[in-house]
C-alpha cells in the first residue's frame, strides 16, 4: 500500500515531480556514508557529494580516511572508527575533513555501529556543514528563548484561524492557558466585536503574504481580564521551504501605558490648543456681548455640547441694584448661548439679552455667591431640577439627555461678574476635574475681558457724553453760510478723543469756523477741548485775527500738563465775500469751488498749540457763491495702511461731484473714507457761501 493510499502526503513530494526541501533536515543536507569494516566506503548519498565534493563513482570503494582526511589526522580518525566497531557505542563531534577542492572544512559527524542480516558490522557516518548546524541551534535557541520568556503574546494559527500554539506571554494576556486555545477559531476566544479588524488582516495577510507590523491597536478587554488594555498586533504569513502556507503568526505587544500616555498627551495638547485659541478668540473687542459670544464658540464643541455665558444684572451698567439678598434670587442677563447641535437643551435656557431670576437653591446662584466652581459628572433627576431655572427647563433639559453639567463663576479682580454653564448630552464622557480645571482657565481670561469690556463702555459713555455736550449745535442763521458738521467717536479704541468744531456767531454778520484735535483720550481730553473751545469762543468776541486767536490758544495750552492741540481757525465775511484762516499744526482743509476741482488750501501749517513762542500767519482768500470750505480732523483721512496724500486725493476726489447737498456730502466721506475698526475720532464742517445781498458792501478783495 502506498503512503497515499494509507491516507500519509509526503510534503516533500508534490504528485509527479521529484522530492522538494521541506523540513529541517533538507536545510542542513544531512550527508550519510557507510564504511565496511576495513573502513572503506560502501554507500555514498547524493548529499555527501554536497558536503565532500566526490561523486559516488570517485568515492564507492575508497577508504574513507585516505579520500577524507589528511594525513596527520588519520591516526584519530582510525582510532575512532575501531573504537565504534569494537565497541558498537556511538561517536558524536566535529572534526575536519579534506574536501574534494583540497580546502578544509568541520564537519560535525554522527557515527555508529549496524549489524546486517549476515553478522557482519558496518559503521555509518552521518555528517553535515559544522558552521550550518551551529547557525540553526543558535537560530532554535534563541527563537524558543524568546516565544517562551519574551513579553510579547506570541500565537500561531493555521490556515482556518485555529490557534496551533501560544507562548506564555499570551496565555497571560488573555487570561486562559495554551491548552484551552488549541484547536479553536481565533474568534471563539477574541470573541468582542472589535476584534473582527484582526481577524480580516489575518485572512488578508495569509491570502497576500504581506506582513502588517503594528498597524492595528485595539483597546478592549479579553474574556479572562475585564481591565481595558490596548494592543498592538502585528502579523505574518508562515511557509514552509516549499512556500507552502503553513498559518499566520500573531503577535501582540500590551501599549496599555504607551496608549494612556499617547491619550494623556493628546488630551492635553488639545487643552493647550483651547486654551491658545481662547486667549487669540476671547476678547477681540471692547464689547460685553462680542466677548461672552467669543467664549461661547471656543467651548463648543470642544468641551461642551452647549454652553450659557450669564452675568449677574446688578454688573452692567450703572443706577442698577446691588446683588440680592443671600437668601433670594439671583437676577441674570443671558449674554450667549450656543450649542453644539439642534438640541432642546437650547430652550431649557435663557435666550441672550433677557433676565431671569434664579432661585437661592439652584446651582447658578449658589456658584456667584461662592465663588467656587461646581463640577456635576452624572447629573440625575434632582440634579437637573438645580441646574434649571424652572421645573418645565429641568424636563427639556432631560429630554435632551443631558448627562453632565459644569457650573464656572466668571471672576475678574476679585468680583464675581457671573457664571459660564457647560452641558454634555450627545457627548457620552462625562465631564472630569481636567474638564473644570479648563473652563475655569477659559473663565478667567473671558471674565477679565468681560471686565475690561464693562469698564471700558462705562467710562466710554461718560467721555461720549461729555464730549457731545461740548460740541455746538447750529445757530438757526448764519448770514451768506450754510453749514453741515458731523461728529464720530472711534469703534475702536478705549477711550474717546478730543476732537472737536465749533460755528460761532460773530458782529457785523461774521462767523469763525473751527475745528481742532486734543492730542489725547477719554475724560480728560474731551475735558481739555472744553476748555479749549470756551476760550476759543472768548477770544472770537474779540473781533482778533485768526493767528492772534491761535496766539491766545497757544498760551493756554501750554499752561495744560501733557497735553497739545491742532486747530484751525477761520472768518468768513459775508460783506467783502473773504476768508481769513490760520493754521496752528492741523491737516489743510479743502476748497471747492464751482467749476473746478477740488483742492487743498496752501497755508503755512504753523505749529500745534501748547509747543509755545511759534508766531502764527492769517491767509486771507475770495469766497464766491457757492464755493465750500470743508474743516476735518485727522480721523478722516489718516489710516496705518495708505499714505496720507493718497488718502488727501481720495478726499478731493470725493468732494469733486456738483449739486450735492452738504449733509449728503458729509455722510458720503465718512461712508467711504470710515472704517468701522478705526482707531481715532472725525469733527468734520463742511460750509458753503450763499449770495449775501440785506445791508451788504461792496466786495473789496
Amino acid at each position: 500500500m502506498s503512503a497515499s493510499e494509507g491516507g500519509l502526503v509526503d510534503a516533500g513530494q508534490p504528485e509527479g515531480g521529484a522530492p522538494q526541501p521541506s523540513g529541517l533536515m533538507d536545510l542542513l543536507g544531512v550527508a550519510a556514508v557507510l564504511l565496511n569494516a576495513e573502513g572503506r566506503i560502501v554507500l555514498w548519498s547524493p548529499q555527501a557529494e554536497d558536503l565532500y565534493g566526490y561523486t559516488a563513482e570517485e568515492a564507492l570503494g575508497q577508504y574513507a580516511a585516505s579520500l577524507l582526511v589528511r594525513e596527520e589526522h588519520w591516526a584519530l580518525l582510525i582510532k575512532l572508527f575501531a573504537h565504534v566497531m569494537g565497541t558498537g557505542e556511538s561517536w558524536a563531534g566535529a572534526f575536519p575533513i579534506r574536501h574534494k577542492d583540497g580546502s578544509t572544512r568541520l564537519v560535525e559527524f554522527r557515527n555508529m555501529r549496524l549489524l546486517d542480516d549476515h553478522g557482519d558490522f558496518y559503521a555509518l557516518g552521518l555528517a553535515t556543514d559544522e558552521p550550518t548546524l551551529r547557525e540553526l541551534e543558535r537560530d532554535v535557541a534563541l527563537s524558543t528563548r524568546l516565544v517562551s520568556q519574551s513579553p510579547i503574546g506570541l500565537a500561531i494559527l493555521d490556515t482556518d484561524l485555529r490557534y496551533v500554539a501560544v507562548n506564555p506571554a499570551l496565555e497571560r494576556m488573555h487570561g486562559m492557558p495554551a491548552k484551552d486555545h488549541l484547536g479553536r477559531h481565533y474568534r471563539e476566544i477574541m470573541t468582542a466585536e472589535k476584534f473582527g479588524v484582526p481577524e480580516a488582516a489575518m485572512t488578508e495577510v495569509l491570502e497576500t503574504g504581506i506582513p502588517m507590523v503594528d498597524q492595528s491597536t485595539i483597546v478592549g478587554h479579553t474574556p479572562g481580564d475585564p481591565d481595558q488594555h490596548a494592543w498592538s498586533i502585528s502579523l505574518y504569513r508562515l511557509e514552509d521551504p516549499q512556500g507552502r502556507v503553513l498559518g499566520v503568526a500573531d503577535l501582540v505587544v500590551d501599549v496599555t501605558d504607551r496608549f494612556q500616555a499617547a491619550m494623556e498627551a493628546t488630551e492635553a495638547r488639545r487643552r493647550l490648543a483651547l486654551i491658545a485659541d481662547g486667549s487669540a478668540r476671547i476678547g477681540t473687542t471692547l464689547e460685553v456681548d462680542q466677548t461672552a459670544r467669543e467664549l461661547a464658540e471656543v467651548v463648543v464643541p470642544e468641551l461642551a455640547d452647549v454652553v450659557a455665558v450669564d452675568v449677574l444684572d446688578s454688573v452692567l451698567g450703572e443706577h442698577r441694584p446691588g446683588p440680592a439678598p443671600i437668601d433670594g434670587p439671583a437676577f441674570f442677563r443671558a449674554l450667549a448661548l450656543k450649542a453644539a447641535y439642534p438640541t432642546e437643551a437650547v430652550q431649557a435656557a435663557d435666550p441672550p439679552g433677557t433676565i431671569a431670576a434664579y432661585a437661592a437653591d439652584r446651582v447658578a446662584t449658589e456658584t456667584v455667591r461662592t465663588g467656587r466652581p461646581l463640577l456635576i459628572p452624572h447629573a440625575d433627576g434632582n440634579d437637573l431640577a438645580r441646574i434649571a431655572r424652572d421645573s418645565h427647563s429641568a424636563g427639556l433639559l432631560a429630554s435632551a439627555g443631558v448627562h453632565s453639567y459644569m457650573s464656572v463663576p466668571l471672576i475678574a479682580r476679585g468680583q464675581v461678574l457671573g457664571f459660564l454653564g457647560l452641558t454634555r448630552a450627545r457627548n457620552p464622557v462625562p465631564f472630569c476635574e481636567d474638564d473644570l480645571a479648563l473652563a475655569v482657565e477659559l473663565a478667567s481670561r473671558a471674565a477679565v475681558c468681560i471686565d475690561n469690556a464693562r469698564t471700558h463702555q462705562s467710562v466710554r459713555n461718560a467721555a461720549e457724553t461729555l464730549q457731545r455736550s461740548l460740541l455746538p449745535s447750529h445757530p438757526a442763521r448764519l448770514p451768506g453760510l450754510q453749514i453741515a458738521s458731523r461728529y464720530r467717536p472711534a469703534q475702536a479704541t478705549y477711550e474717546i478723543g478730543g476732537d472737536w468744531y465749533d460755528v460761532l456767531p460773530l458782529d457785523h454778520d461774521k462767523t469763525a469756523l473751527v475745528v481742532g484735535d486734543v492730542m489725547g483720550s477719554g475724560i480728560d481730553a474731551a475735558a481739555t477741548m472744553g476748555r479749549l473751545r470756551t476760550a476759543t469762543s472768548a477770544f472770537a468776541d474779540l473781533d482778533l485775527n485768526p493767528d492772534q486767536v491761535l496766539q491766545h490758544l497757544d498760551k493756554i495750552t501750554s499752561g495744560l500738563e501733557h497735553y497739545i492741540a491742532t486747530c484751525v481757525y477761520a472768518v468768513y465775511d459775508p460783506h467783502r465775500a473773504e476768508c481769513r484762516i490760520a493754521n496752528a499744526g492741523h491737516l489743510p482743509p479743502a476748497l471747492v469751488r464751482s467749476g473746478k476741482h477740488p483742492e487743498l488750501l496752501g497755508l503755512p501749517t504753523g505749529t500745534p498749540l501748547g509747543v509755545g513762542g511759534v508766531p502764527f500767519e492769517t491767509t486771507t482768500f475770495g469766497l464766491d457763491p457757492g464755493d465750500q470750505l470743508v474743516l476735518y480732523t485727522d480721523g478722516l483721512v489718516e489710516t496705518r495702511h495708505n499714505p496720507i496724500d493718497e488718502r488727501l486725493e481720495t478726499l478731493l476726489d470725493l468732494l469733486d461731484v456738483p449739486d450735492r447737498s452738504l449733509e449728503e456730502t458729509c455722510d458720503r466721506l465718512l461712508r467711504e473714507l470710515r472704517r468701522p475698526d478705526d482707531p481715532d475720532d472725525v469733527a468734520l464742517l463742511i460750509c458753503r457761501t450763499q449770495p449775501f445781498a440785506l445791508g451788504t458792501e461792496p466786495p473789496q478783495r
